[in-house]
């Protein structure tokens, strides 16, 4: 069998699969194994290869994410933010959706991931969003958008697997993050603004209120401090970072705003081991598969595509490379997308002259508006679910948004030099930027 054929054969099992409603994990082994019958490789690799692909210390950093997004909801500390959040921005138009978008702001510097986004805000304030008459169509999909942030604003869960995979600067990645992800909540807050429900409009807060609810929040708004200074200062790797943040809220916050949540800690670890077996799974079925479809020389007939129309234009790859990953994450998690088109985004970074860390802005920014796209559109599925409305619905409100990602998602290709500024300033390795040798201050290529 040709090695294109086999290539259509594992896609064509693996989406087979998909659509049987087996798990993606369990989808993609299948898959793979199933194309390794008709090479020369041995299952023995092949099944060494997935445990190759978890074997990295930087994936570490996820289930501390996952712990501390966990611990924050469980123990009710979130709260807090949310009343931070209703204070500043509670009294205007669409008071509560705009609530919704600024906290998920907020919430996205400390978990890191959507899921967690979406069952926070879909069991705080997606109950009295309804009392007050906002669609529960809407409600599903402004939450489902907002919760897209927690993968852009640091930490994030997608740029610690991208950056373990792609042997990027995963500081680099968050810091370059943070302009896409304040994009799409200024532009949410816009549109909730003047084109959302209404909803009850309330009184402005007076600034007695604004400070009890920052004095309030100061001690968990401390958690994204830890976290991004610890990794630009150099005193701690992501994965140290994530374990710090979640020891300060076992040792500070839980003691002292939520005592009695020690007793149900256990259960909290374990609830975290199982949301990590999930993305774990995931990154060893895809690894096998990106590793197949490198051996069958995938990412050559990819690029080789893409050059044909693009040539070595930087703007006209990253703008394809969109266009593929626009339609991949309809299908495919973000997670096992990174992995399996690794090679191929490799290859296209260097025909290009791309800055990697740009690059990587560029494809995780698509990948998570593939988080509200049908089929897949996991983030809208789970909040559908959890607001009680059916999932198309839903998806027919989100319709409008998909604006505020077009356009985000088209400044951060089209201005590189805004997108990479903070890691510019603030760590300027990460983008391969030199220390000048004759002189202060760095040379950046």
């Amino acid at each position: 069998m040709s090695e294109t054929a086999i290539l259509v054969l594992m896609a064509g099992l693996f989406l087979l699969f998909g659509y049987m409603g087996v798990p993606v994990a369990f989808a993609i082994m299948a898959a793979v194994l199933a194309a390794t019958a008709f090479t020369p490789i041995s299952y023995q690799s092949m099944i060494g290869q997935m445990f190759h692909g978890i074997d990295a210390e930087t994936l570490l950093a996820i289930p501390f994410f996952l712990m501390v997004g966990e611990l924050m909801t469980s123990a009710d500390v979130t709260q807090r933010m949310i009343r931070l959040a209703q204070v500043l921005v509670g009294h205007l138009r669409g008071g509560l959706a705009q609530v919704v978008t600024l906290f998920s702001m907020f919430f996205a510097g400390i978990s890191g991931s959507s899921a967690a986004d979406v069952a926070v805000l879909s069991r705080s304030i997606a109950p009295e969003m309804d009392k007050e008459g906002y669609g529960r169509a809407f409600i599903a999909a402004l939450i489902a958008s907002a919760s897209t942030i927690a993968n852009l604003i640091p930490p994030s869960i997608m740029a610690v697997v991208y950056g373990a995979t792609g042997n990027v600067s995963i500081g680099g990645l968050f810091l370059a993050g943070v302009v896409p992800g304040v994009m799409i909540g200024i532009g949410l807050m816009i549109y909730s603004y003047f084109f959302g429900p209404i909803g009850t409009m309330k009184k402005r807060a007076n600034l007695c209120d604004v400070y009890l609810a920052a004095r309030g929040a100061a001690l968990p708004m401390v958690i994204p401090v830890i976290i991004m200074g610890g990794i630009l200062t150099g005193w701690f790797t992501p994965t140290e970072a994530g374990m710090v943040a979640a020891v300060y809220i076992l040792v500070v916050l839980i003691p002292i705003y939520n005592r009695q949540h020690i007793w149900r800690l256990p259960a909290d670890f374990m609830y975290t081991g199982l949301l990590y077996a999930l993305p774990l799974a995931l990154v060893a079925g895809a690894s096998a598969f990106g590793w197949m479809l490198a051996y069958l020389r995938g990412p050559d007939m990819v690029a080789d595509s893409i050059q044909h129309y693009a040539g070595t234009d930087p703007r006209m790859i990253m703008l394809l490379l969109v266009l593929l990953f626009v339609i991949v994450g309809d299908f495919i998690d973000a997670v096992p997308a990174i992995i399996i088109f690794m090679p191929i985004i490799n290859k296209l970074t260097q025909l290009g002259d791309i800055n990697s860390v740009h690059m990587g802005v560029v494809i995780i920014t698509t990948l998570v508006f593939g988080l509200l796209t049908p089929p897949y559109g996991l983030a809208l599925l789970i909040a559908a679910k959890f607001v009680g409305v059916p999932f198309y619905r839903a998806m027919f409100r989100s319709f409008p948004l998909y604006v505020v990602f077009f356009i985000t998602i088209a400044f951060t290709v089209l201005f590189p030099e805004v997108v990479l500024w903070l890691p510019k300033t603030l760590l300027p390795e990460s983008v391969g930027c030199f220390k000048n040798p004759s002189g202060a201050g760095y040379i950046c290529p």
